[in-house]
Protein backbone atom coordinates (compact mmCIF):
# COMPACT_ATOMS: atom_id res chain seq x y z
CA UNK A 1 0.00 0.00 0.00
CA UNK A 2 1.05 3.57 -1.12
CA UNK A 3 -1.00 6.80 0.62
CA UNK A 4 -0.93 9.60 -0.73
CA UNK A 5 -0.39 7.87 -4.02
CA UNK A 6 -1.74 10.68 -6.37
CA UNK A 7 0.20 13.08 -4.45
CA UNK A 8 3.90 14.34 -5.80
CA UNK A 9 6.74 12.23 -3.44
CA UNK A 10 3.42 8.86 -2.96
CA UNK A 11 3.09 8.89 -6.99
CA UNK A 12 7.33 8.90 -7.61
CA UNK A 13 7.40 5.89 -4.86
CA UNK A 14 4.53 4.13 -6.11
CA UNK A 15 5.82 3.94 -10.25
CA UNK A 16 9.32 2.99 -8.59
CA UNK A 17 7.79 0.61 -6.49
CA UNK A 18 5.85 -1.23 -9.93
CA UNK A 19 9.21 -0.87 -11.67
CA UNK A 20 10.34 -2.86 -9.03
CA UNK A 21 8.00 -5.98 -9.24
CA UNK A 22 5.50 -4.90 -6.75
CA UNK A 23 1.94 -5.11 -7.09
CA UNK A 24 0.74 -1.48 -5.59
CA UNK A 25 -1.84 -0.36 -4.26
CA UNK A 26 -2.63 3.27 -4.30
CA UNK A 27 -4.39 5.03 -1.49
CA UNK A 28 -5.09 8.77 -2.21
CA UNK A 29 -8.32 11.08 -1.23
CA UNK A 30 -7.65 13.35 -3.65
CA UNK A 31 -7.43 16.70 -1.22
CA UNK A 32 -3.86 17.02 -2.71
CA UNK A 33 -3.35 14.92 -5.25
CA UNK A 34 -4.50 14.47 -8.94
CA UNK A 35 -5.51 11.39 -10.75
CA UNK A 36 -3.15 11.87 -13.36
CA UNK A 37 -0.28 11.94 -11.07
CA UNK A 38 -1.04 8.18 -10.61
CA UNK A 39 0.72 5.21 -12.72
CA UNK A 40 -1.47 3.30 -15.04
CA UNK A 41 -1.39 0.20 -13.84
CA UNK A 42 -1.88 0.87 -9.77
CA UNK A 43 -5.02 -0.11 -8.36
CA UNK A 44 -6.15 2.91 -7.07
CA UNK A 45 -8.54 3.52 -3.71
CA UNK A 46 -9.92 6.38 -3.12
CA UNK A 47 -10.42 6.29 0.37
CA UNK A 48 -9.23 8.80 3.92
CA UNK A 49 -6.39 7.41 6.18
CA UNK A 50 -9.35 8.48 8.63
CA UNK A 51 -11.55 6.06 7.53
CA UNK A 52 -10.94 3.22 10.28
CA UNK A 53 -13.37 0.38 9.04
CA UNK A 54 -12.29 1.24 5.45
CA UNK A 55 -8.88 1.14 6.30
CA UNK A 56 -9.28 -2.53 8.22
CA UNK A 57 -10.90 -3.78 4.74
CA UNK A 58 -8.11 -2.98 2.62
CA UNK A 59 -6.06 -4.44 4.74
CA UNK A 60 -8.39 -7.66 5.10
CA UNK A 61 -8.53 -7.96 0.74
CA UNK A 62 -5.35 -7.16 -0.05
CA UNK A 63 -3.09 -8.81 2.74
CA UNK A 64 -0.23 -6.15 2.16
CA UNK A 65 2.93 -7.02 2.67
CA UNK A 66 4.43 -3.40 3.02
CA UNK A 67 2.79 -0.25 3.86
CA UNK A 68 4.68 3.24 2.18
CA UNK A 69 2.63 6.04 4.66
CA UNK A 70 2.89 9.89 2.46
CA UNK A 71 -0.22 11.01 2.85
CA UNK A 72 -0.29 14.09 4.78
CA UNK A 73 -1.25 17.90 4.69
CA UNK A 74 2.30 18.92 4.20
CA UNK A 75 2.11 22.71 4.79
CA UNK A 76 4.36 23.89 7.95
CA UNK A 77 3.66 27.19 8.20
CA UNK A 78 -0.31 26.64 7.77
CA UNK A 79 -0.45 24.25 10.14
CA UNK A 80 -0.23 26.90 13.12
CA UNK A 81 -3.69 27.99 12.13
CA UNK A 82 -4.79 24.33 11.33
CA UNK A 83 -4.00 22.95 14.66
CA UNK A 84 -7.13 20.39 14.80
CA UNK A 85 -6.73 19.48 11.02
CA UNK A 86 -3.50 18.97 11.19
CA UNK A 87 -2.92 16.37 14.24
CA UNK A 88 -6.37 14.82 13.00
CA UNK A 89 -4.75 14.12 9.52
CA UNK A 90 -0.73 13.72 10.07
CA UNK A 91 -1.20 11.90 13.68
CA UNK A 92 -4.69 9.97 14.13
CA UNK A 93 -4.59 8.71 10.48
CA UNK A 94 -1.20 7.67 10.87
CA UNK A 95 -2.37 5.52 14.01
CA UNK A 96 -4.91 4.01 12.10
CA UNK A 97 -2.38 2.55 9.59
CA UNK A 98 -0.14 1.56 12.35
CA UNK A 99 -2.88 -0.29 14.41
CA UNK A 100 -3.46 -1.84 11.11
CA UNK A 101 -0.14 -3.05 10.17
CA UNK A 102 0.65 -4.63 13.44
CA UNK A 103 -2.44 -6.25 13.64
CA UNK A 104 -1.31 -7.70 9.75
CA UNK A 105 2.16 -8.40 10.59
CA UNK A 106 3.19 -6.21 8.09
CA UNK A 107 7.38 -6.68 7.11
CA UNK A 108 7.87 -3.06 7.18
CA UNK A 109 6.31 0.53 7.30
CA UNK A 110 7.71 2.85 5.75
CA UNK A 111 7.05 6.39 6.39
CA UNK A 112 7.69 9.90 5.16
CA UNK A 113 8.97 12.33 8.42
CA UNK A 114 10.14 15.89 7.78
CA UNK A 115 13.64 17.93 8.93
CA UNK A 116 10.62 20.02 10.77
CA UNK A 117 11.03 17.89 13.14
CA UNK A 118 14.56 19.33 14.30
CA UNK A 119 13.28 22.91 14.58
CA UNK A 120 15.80 25.65 14.70
CA UNK A 121 19.70 26.38 15.28
CA UNK A 122 21.02 22.79 14.85
CA UNK A 123 22.01 22.95 11.59
CA UNK A 124 23.16 20.80 9.46
CA UNK A 125 20.92 19.02 10.83
CA UNK A 126 21.89 15.35 11.81
CA UNK A 127 20.22 11.89 13.19
CA UNK A 128 21.87 12.25 16.28
CA UNK A 129 20.29 15.47 17.67
CA UNK A 130 17.47 15.74 19.71
CA UNK A 131 13.91 16.70 17.62
CA UNK A 132 12.39 19.88 19.23
CA UNK A 133 9.81 20.74 16.40
CA UNK A 134 9.09 24.38 16.55
CA UNK A 135 5.50 24.18 14.17
CA UNK A 136 2.42 21.87 15.14
CA UNK A 137 3.69 19.75 11.84
CA UNK A 138 6.98 19.10 12.56
CA UNK A 139 5.07 17.92 16.20
CA UNK A 140 2.72 15.38 14.60
CA UNK A 141 5.77 14.36 12.53
CA UNK A 142 8.00 13.77 15.39
CA UNK A 143 4.77 12.06 17.22
CA UNK A 144 4.44 9.26 14.48
CA UNK A 145 8.12 8.58 14.41
CA UNK A 146 7.92 8.56 18.36
CA UNK A 147 4.63 5.87 17.60
CA UNK A 148 6.92 3.72 15.38
CA UNK A 149 9.25 3.37 17.84
CA UNK A 150 6.82 2.24 20.72
CA UNK A 151 5.34 -0.46 18.40
CA UNK A 152 8.35 -1.95 17.10
CA UNK A 153 9.46 -2.22 20.73
CA UNK A 154 6.12 -3.95 21.91
CA UNK A 155 5.14 -5.63 18.94
CA UNK A 156 7.90 -6.06 16.36
CA UNK A 157 6.97 -4.22 14.00
CA UNK A 158 9.74 -2.82 11.45
CA UNK A 159 10.00 0.69 10.25
CA UNK A 160 11.79 2.64 8.30
CA UNK A 161 11.99 6.53 9.02
CA UNK A 162 12.99 9.28 5.92
CA UNK A 163 13.37 12.69 6.32
CA UNK A 164 13.38 15.17 3.38
CA UNK A 165 13.38 18.91 2.81
CA UNK A 166 11.71 21.19 0.25
CA UNK A 167 11.35 18.29 -2.27
CA UNK A 168 10.67 19.64 -5.62
CA UNK A 169 10.29 17.96 -9.11
CA UNK A 170 7.54 16.80 -11.60
CA UNK A 171 3.89 16.04 -10.68
CA UNK A 172 4.10 18.39 -7.80
CA UNK A 173 0.82 20.29 -6.80
CA UNK A 174 2.31 23.76 -8.07
CA UNK A 175 -1.47 25.09 -7.36
CA UNK A 176 -1.01 25.27 -3.77
CA UNK A 177 -0.14 28.92 -2.45
CA UNK A 178 1.02 27.65 1.59
CA UNK A 179 3.68 24.98 0.55
CA UNK A 180 6.93 24.20 -1.94
CA UNK A 181 8.23 27.26 -2.77
CA UNK A 182 9.68 26.24 -6.05
CA UNK A 183 6.06 25.25 -7.12
CA UNK A 184 4.57 28.24 -6.17
CA UNK A 185 7.40 30.49 -8.18
CA UNK A 186 6.93 28.23 -11.26
CA UNK A 187 3.18 28.29 -11.30
CA UNK A 188 3.54 32.17 -10.16
CA UNK A 189 5.78 32.69 -13.13
CA UNK A 190 3.37 30.93 -15.50
CA UNK A 191 0.23 33.35 -14.44
CA UNK A 192 2.12 36.35 -14.70
CA UNK A 193 2.22 36.58 -11.15
CA UNK A 194 4.82 38.69 -8.91
CA UNK A 195 7.27 35.87 -7.11
CA UNK A 196 6.56 36.64 -3.63
CA UNK A 197 8.87 35.80 -0.64
CA UNK A 198 8.25 36.23 3.45
CA UNK A 199 10.57 38.46 5.05
CA UNK A 200 13.64 39.35 3.48
CA UNK A 201 14.65 35.94 1.30
CA UNK A 202 17.57 35.46 3.26
CA UNK A 203 16.54 32.42 4.67
CA UNK A 204 18.01 29.09 3.78
CA UNK A 205 17.06 26.02 2.55
CA UNK A 206 18.43 23.19 0.83
CA UNK A 207 15.97 21.99 -2.03
CA UNK A 208 15.83 18.14 -2.80
CA UNK A 209 14.84 16.96 -6.48
CA UNK A 210 12.29 13.91 -6.08
CA UNK A 211 14.94 11.34 -7.74
CA UNK A 212 16.85 12.02 -4.76
CA UNK A 213 14.42 11.02 -2.10
CA UNK A 214 12.64 8.17 -3.95
CA UNK A 215 15.27 6.16 -4.66
CA UNK A 216 16.40 5.45 -1.14
CA UNK A 217 12.77 5.06 0.01
CA UNK A 218 12.01 2.40 -2.25
CA UNK A 219 15.77 0.36 -2.09
CA UNK A 220 15.24 0.02 1.78
CA UNK A 221 13.34 -2.36 1.37
CA UNK A 222 15.79 -5.03 0.08
CA UNK A 223 18.60 -3.90 3.29
CA UNK A 224 17.44 -5.64 6.61
CA UNK A 225 20.16 -2.93 7.94
CA UNK A 226 17.50 -0.03 7.05
CA UNK A 227 15.13 -1.16 9.39
CA UNK A 228 14.13 0.51 12.50
CA UNK A 229 16.17 3.43 11.23
CA UNK A 230 16.61 7.14 10.82
CA UNK A 231 17.43 8.81 7.65
CA UNK A 232 18.02 12.45 6.41
CA UNK A 233 17.47 12.18 2.57
CA UNK A 234 17.72 14.89 0.52
CA UNK A 235 20.76 17.70 -1.23
CA UNK A 236 23.12 19.02 1.03
CA UNK A 237 23.87 22.85 -0.61
CA UNK A 238 21.58 25.39 1.28
CA UNK A 239 20.50 28.51 -1.27
CA UNK A 240 18.57 31.57 -0.11
CA UNK A 241 15.10 32.17 -1.39
CA UNK A 242 16.47 35.21 -3.17
CA UNK A 243 19.00 32.98 -5.08
CA UNK A 244 16.18 30.37 -5.58
CA UNK A 245 14.02 32.89 -7.19
CA UNK A 246 16.78 33.87 -9.60
CA UNK A 247 17.70 29.90 -10.55
CA UNK A 248 14.02 29.56 -11.03
CA UNK A 249 13.61 32.22 -13.03
CA UNK A 250 16.79 30.92 -15.43
CA UNK A 251 15.28 27.63 -15.89
CA UNK A 252 12.11 29.15 -16.50
CA UNK A 253 13.36 31.30 -18.82
CA UNK A 254 11.03 33.73 -18.29
CA UNK A 255 11.91 36.84 -15.70
CA UNK A 256 9.38 38.31 -12.96
CA UNK A 257 8.64 40.92 -10.29
CA UNK A 258 10.00 39.98 -7.05
CA UNK A 259 7.62 40.83 -4.28
CA UNK A 260 8.80 40.36 -0.39
CA UNK A 261 5.82 40.02 1.94
CA UNK A 262 5.85 40.92 5.58
CA UNK A 263 8.00 38.08 7.53
CA UNK A 264 6.51 35.34 8.63
CA UNK A 265 7.56 32.17 11.60
CA UNK A 266 9.40 30.13 10.57
CA UNK A 267 13.21 28.33 10.84
CA UNK A 268 15.41 30.62 9.20
CA UNK A 269 18.07 28.26 8.51
CA UNK A 270 17.10 24.38 7.66
CA UNK A 271 19.29 21.97 5.65
CA UNK A 272 20.84 18.60 6.85
CA UNK A 273 23.64 16.34 6.97
CA UNK A 274 23.44 13.04 4.76
CA UNK A 275 26.24 10.98 5.95
CA UNK A 276 24.40 8.33 7.90
CA UNK A 277 21.83 8.14 4.38
CA UNK A 278 25.54 7.46 2.14
CA UNK A 279 26.74 4.75 5.08
CA UNK A 280 23.88 2.57 4.72
CA UNK A 281 23.06 3.25 0.91
CA UNK A 282 26.32 3.17 -0.46
CA UNK A 283 25.44 2.75 -4.40
CA UNK A 284 23.19 6.42 -4.49
CA UNK A 285 24.42 8.43 -7.68
CA UNK A 286 25.30 11.80 -6.05
CA UNK A 287 22.09 14.57 -5.52
CA UNK A 288 21.00 15.82 -8.26
CA UNK A 289 22.66 19.82 -8.22
CA UNK A 290 19.78 22.38 -8.43
CA UNK A 291 19.94 23.87 -11.72
CA UNK A 292 19.60 20.40 -13.35
CA UNK A 293 16.64 19.54 -11.08
CA UNK A 294 14.95 22.95 -11.60
CA UNK A 295 15.53 22.33 -15.47
CA UNK A 296 14.01 19.07 -15.42
CA UNK A 297 10.94 20.42 -13.18
CA UNK A 298 10.76 23.64 -15.71
CA UNK A 299 10.33 21.53 -18.54
CA UNK A 300 7.14 19.60 -17.16
CA UNK A 301 5.69 22.74 -15.81
CA UNK A 302 5.65 24.15 -19.29
CA UNK A 303 3.91 21.00 -20.42
CA UNK A 304 1.15 21.87 -17.85
CA UNK A 305 -1.32 24.19 -17.40
CA UNK A 306 -1.51 26.38 -14.73
CA UNK A 307 -2.74 25.32 -11.79
CA UNK A 308 -5.37 26.69 -9.25
CA UNK A 309 -6.47 25.38 -6.16
CA UNK A 310 -9.42 26.27 -3.66
CA UNK A 311 -8.13 28.48 -0.60
CA UNK A 312 -7.53 26.58 2.64
CA UNK A 313 -11.17 26.05 3.94
CA UNK A 314 -12.31 25.83 7.97
CA UNK A 315 -9.09 28.01 9.33
CA UNK A 316 -9.07 27.36 13.22
CA UNK A 317 -7.11 30.38 14.30
CA UNK A 318 -6.77 33.54 12.23
CA UNK A 319 -4.45 35.61 15.14
CA UNK A 320 -1.52 36.15 13.37
CA UNK A 321 -2.08 34.86 10.10
CA UNK A 322 -0.01 36.32 7.46
CA UNK A 323 -1.23 38.84 5.57
CA UNK A 324 -1.05 37.80 1.98
CA UNK A 325 -3.13 34.58 3.85
CA UNK A 326 -5.84 36.50 4.41
CA UNK A 327 -7.95 36.28 1.25
CA UNK A 328 -6.94 33.02 0.62
CA UNK A 329 -8.57 31.02 3.32
CA UNK A 330 -12.19 30.55 5.32
CA UNK A 331 -13.09 30.65 8.52
CA UNK A 332 -14.51 27.66 10.06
Amino acid sequence: MVTGAAGFIGSHVARRLMKSGFEVVALDDLSGGFRDNLPNDANFVAASILDEEGLRNLFEKYRFQYVYHLAAYAAEGLSHFIRNFNYSNNVLGSVNLINLSVRHGIKRFVFTSSIAVYGSNQVPMHEGQQPSPEDPYGIAKYAVELDLRAAHELFGLEYTVFRPHNVYGEYQNIGDRYRNVIGIFMNQLALDQPLTIFGNGEQQRAFSYIDDVALPMVACLDMPETACEVFNVGSDKPYTVNALAEAVMNAMGKRGEVRHLEARKEVVVAYSDHRKLRSHFKDLPAPVPLENGLTKMAAWVKRQKPRKTEPFANLEIDKNLPPSWRDSVTRA
